[in-house]
């Protein structure tokens, strides 16, 4: 039993004006009606994927994990719960609230907040629209993107995310950051997406290091360069292509401090024939971070 999909992200941030501007603008997502103190985006034809709820955090806030329906989320729950984790928000109101059919929620070892759910919302008779002009972004089966998060426990979250969400090891990077700094990156699936979250056993200020969206053409993620860079936007890491996932993507610095990726041509995993390799490399080329 896995979760299927990274169905939407939360993030907890101080400038809310910022975002709303950031994501239509920039991004090119589409506006979502929300609450008082949030701003909702979408990126399909689910009714939102992306949530920035006002707060101090300028941090990952949740992840919304879905799955297909209501035998595996009865089944998932039971093994959380199982796992003597603890589990809430099983009331219908903020379900509604999430526009879903049902959710419960749980932490993940370092505390962030876990929302398993079946049942979403779509608008079918609203079609998305870019406003910035962004033919498609990929999702699907595939869900929103991917996370990457910084842990000090990389054993229990590990645990929590695999033997408990089901996620499956894609790969990992060795990582070096001079002669006295170097890790492994982690890289974790549940669908053909080639990771929905990668686990950084580091230290960091904040939990998300980025989320990543992916579009559907070459010339979606020239565009958007070109808007990072006309809006002032700091762009964290040039154009590359990676070596584990293939993606050719840039990242750029959100409005809460953590980045964004903006990628295309990723490929996908074969289940029954992927193999676990390791990399020394995080990219073929390009991905080159500012010297200042």
């Amino acid at each position: 039993m896995s979760v299927s999909s990274l169905g939407y992200i939360g993030f907890k941030a101080k400038d809310l004006p910022a975002w709303s501007r950031f994501g239509a603008e920039v991004l090119g997502l589409m506006k979502a009606p929300a609450r008082e103190g949030e701003v909702r985006f979408r990126v399909d034809e689910q009714s939102w994927r992306i949530s920035v709820e006002e707060g101090p955090e300028d941090d990952i806030g949740f992840l919304g994990f879905e799955v297909p329906g209501p035998q595996a989320f009865n089944a998932l729950r039971d093994r959380v719960r199982a796992a003597d984790i603890e589990t809430g928000n099983d009331d219908r109101d903020f379900a509604t609230k999430r526009g879903v059919t049902d959710l419960f929620s749980c932490r993940d070892p370092q505390g962030l907040r876990v929302e398993v759910y079946y049942g979403p919302t779509e608008q079918h008779e609203v079609p998305f629209v870019s406003p910035a002009g962004v033919s498609r972004f990929v999702t699907g089966e595939e869900g929103v993107g991917h996370v990457v998060l910084a842990t000090t426990d990389i054993e229990s979250t590990r645990r929590f995310y695999v033997e408990i969400l089901g996620l499956r090891l894609s790969d990992t990077i060795f990582m070096r950051f001079g002669p006295d700094m170097a890790f492994e990156l982690e890289f974790y699936h549940c669908n053909p997406r080639h990771h929905t979250l990668a686990l950084a056993p580091i230290p960091a200020p904040k939990r998300l290091h980025h989320f990543m969206l992916q579009a559907a053409t070459i010339d979606d993620v020239g565009f958007a360069l070109q808007r990072v860079e006309t809006a002032g936007v700091p762009v964290t890491a040039t154009l590359g292509r990676h070596t584990n996932d293939h993606m050719v993507s840039f990242y750029a610095r959100t409005p809460s401090g953590f980045e964004v990726e903006f990628g295309y041509g990723a490929r996908t995993v074969e289940e029954a024939t992927w193999r676990v390799v390791r990399h020394d490399a995080p990219s073929t080329w390009g991905h080159k971070r500012p010297m200042h």
